[in-house]
């Protein structure tokens, strides 16, 4: 009993040890790279998305590259280096399943965020307003701010009359009124005359 009270007490004294020499620099780094990824990823990406797991996955990337990178840092790593180490980290797959682009182009931004954080010499207000930028211009590049985002559907359309060249109006009136979106083009796809349907791609901006 007595030993394993030793044991606990050494190990408490050597997390306290750890932290001593860790300088407040650090903990100032990490609570900027913390806040502005939190920022990002909950209230941009995961009201988007809803994808939990990538969450998950950004969080542990964004921690990773920050660690590494601070702690390769104090070894007077350069800043080409360290964005080698970026480019490994950014050439990561996953084998089960395909990232998509947005995925993936949110999976570069948390691992540029945590290198700029770790080996940037500015100082935490200049870190900030570096992080600020990162995420005003992703905000606004999501939402419909600066030009509308343009949605495309696929769907099969039975009314095989309305297919026609000719009758291109009366099928985006039909379309419309039927989905209670404004359409701006439809592209015919395939055609199925024996079940008297066609497949037409609809584009329209959401809303």
């Amino acid at each position: 009993m007595l030993l394993l009270q030793d044991i606990n007490s050494e190990s408490i004294d050597s997390v306290f040890t750890l932290f001593d020499k860790l300088s407040p620099k650090f903990f100032i780094r990490l609570s900027v790279n913390f806040i502005s990824v939190f920022i990002l990823i909950r209230f941009i990406y995961f009201p988007i998305y809803r994808s939990r797991e990538n969450v998950f996955t950004f969080f542990i990337f964004n921690l990773i590259i920050f660690l590494i990178t601070f702690l390769l840092n104090k070894v007077e790593m350069s800043m080409g280096a360290a964005f080698g180490l970026f480019a490994v980290f950014s050439m990561l797959r996953y084998r089960t399943e395909d990232i998509s682009i947005k995925d993936m182009t949110y999976l570069f931004l948390v691992i540029a965020m945590g290198l700029i954080n770790a080996v940037s010499k500015g100082s935490w207000d200049e870190l900030s307003l570096l992080m600020f930028i990162i995420i005003l211009a992703t905000y606004l590049l999501e939402s419909n701010v600066l030009m509308k985002k343009e949605v495309s559907k696929i769907i099969m359309y039975e009314n095989i009359e309305l297919i026609k060249p000719e009758n291109k109006e009366l099928l985006i009136k039909d379309l419309e009124s039927r989905m209670g979106v404004k359409i701006n083009q439809v592209v015919l796809g395939k055609i199925d005359f024996l079940r008297d349907a066609a497949q037409i791609h609809v584009f329209y901006y959401e809303k």
